[in-house]
């Protein structure tokens, strides 16, 4: 009776269409269309932009240039009127500018964090599509669990009321049959309601309205962790949590940065040099009193340098010590950051582990309570036939017939769930576990008609 009893609650809980949409299909469509990884990925990209150019800090600088002049000058001695004209290139090398080299480690550091926090968004958006994806067969199992106790309900409404009008019970207990109705009413509308919001969050993530997901098949196994250890999820989370390696990165950038403000009163030497060509024309010399000289020059030379320029700060308006200062705050606080980020991902990861392997219990639990409440139902009805229970009993047994099937089915969510919640905080999580959790999938599971017929069963058996 047992085996036939799951056989039953896996068919009610298919029982609201055939499944079409599986889960890795719906993780295929998040990944195109969700904007949080999306912008993960573009944070990425601008963060090793940002690296390119502080890495250009360090490399040649080559420039063109020209230029044309006018030249007219008076003295006391002669007048001189000419034009110039130039152009050439320059090239400049730093050779040693200890700032530019900590901004780029720095640059470099942010960059490495960048990626973490994309790998980061891509595990959180694995473990968003699966939430989404059964808190909508959640939402389903509970209108379908909601409808069926309405028309449980009703049926014994309608049976006190007929048992009412041949004088074979009190109005009393039509009342509280109709009050149990209306009760189990305003839940049934309220579980649609629920099943609309979770279709809207799923559609938040992959931009469609799926109205059929595939489900969980009967013999799904709920397996404890492996290692069975929480001390060993937890240095395995150390060591892999990408907010913790995301929070190391920040601090190591934040040290880098620190540096780069010291280097502020370091010398900086470059590498200059240049060639270029030189024209004057029209160049005279006038004598005091208007005679022209004898000294005129028209031509081209070419030059070509080479040498060091070496600069050495030695007062600043106090801007680089007060650059240091800030600069030691900033470490100090991703230092706690590091810290806080620690202590939260060693609490969550033991925590999973845990709730993980109650999950499994209470299913284990729940599985033989679905059998224990529908014996308790058959009771309940065989006595309100012979008199010895009321209808306030039999409703109160339906509901709880129903509830245990509710929560079988969360228990079994909730472990897909959690585990996959604590493959995160270990920083283990990867599109494989979407796939090996999706063999799991069916479009239909066995037992629909099962546990229709079934359900059609509980109402007072003296009906015809």
């Amino acid at each position: 009776m047992k085996k036939q009893l799951l056989c039953g609650l896996i068919g009610l809980f298919s029982a609201h269409g055939a499944l079409a949409m599986d889960l890795m299909e719906t993780y295929e469509k998040a990944l195109s269309y969700d904007s949080g990884i999306a912008a993960a990925r573009a944070s990425l990209r601008a963060q090793e932009a940002t690296a390119d150019i502080s890495r250009s800090a360090l490399l040649p600088q080559i420039s063109a240039y020209g230029d044309a002049n006018h030249i007219d000058s008076d003295g006391p001695n002669q007048d001189v009127s000419y034009q110039s004209y130039g152009y050439g290139v320059q090239l400049t090398q730093p050779l040693f500018r200890a700032e530019a080299w900590f901004a780029y480690d720095a640059a470099q550091l942010q960059t490495e964090a960048a990626r973490a926090e994309y790998n980061l968004a891509q595990q959180q958006l694995i473990l968003d599509v699966a939430t989404a994806y059964f808190d909508v067969l959640r939402a389903a199992d509970a209108l379908t669990t909601a409808r069926a106790t309405e028309n449980a309900i009703q049926r014994q409404y309608d049976q006190a009321q007929e048992r009412f009008d041949v004088g074979l019970i009190a109005i009393t207990e039509v009342y509280e049959a109709r009050a149990s109705y209306d009760d189990a009413t305003a839940r049934r509308i309220a579980a649609e309601n629920e099943l609309d919001i979770a279709r809207e969050r799923l559609a938040r993530l992959t931009g469609e309205y799926t109205e059929e997901l595939e489900n969980l098949k009967q013999d799904f196994p709920l397996i404890q962790p492996v290692p069975a250890n929480p001390n060993e999820w937890e240095q395995t989370a150390t060591s892999q949590n990408w907010q913790i390696q995301t929070a190391i990165k920040r601090l190591q950038a934040s040290k880098a940065n620190l540096d780069e403000a010291r280097a502020g009163h370091y010398p900086t030497l470059d590498l200059n040099a240049s060639y270029g060509r030189q024209r004057i024309d029209g160049l005279d010399s006038r004598a005091p009193g208007g005679a022209i000289g004898t000294s005129q020059f028209d031509g081209t030379t070419t030059e070509g340098r080479i040498g060091l320029s070496l600069n050495v700060p030695l007062y600043a308006g106090g801007g680089i010590q007060a650059g240091v200062r800030q600069q030691r705050a900033s470490v100090d606080v991703q230092e706690q950051n590091l810290n806080t980020t620690r202590r939260d991902v060693r609490v969550n990861t033991r925590s999973l582990y845990r709730t993980v392997n109650t999950n499994i219990e209470a299913a284990s639990a729940l599985d033989q309570t679905i059998v224990s409440r529908r014996s308790a139902l058959d009771a309940t009805l065989a006595g309100y036939d012979v008199g010895t229970r009321n209808i306030v009993e039999v409703l109160d047994a339906q509901r709880a017939y129903y509830v245990a099937l509710r929560d079988y089915a969360n228990a079994r969510y909730d472990y897909v769930v959690n585990t996959l919640g604590l493959k995160q905080a270990a920083g283990t999580l990867s599109p494989q576990d979407l796939m090996e959790l999706n063999r799991w999938l069916s479009e239909s599971a066995p037992g629909i008609e099962a546990l229709a017929n079934e359900s059609d069963t509980i109402e007072d058996p003296t009906t015809p």
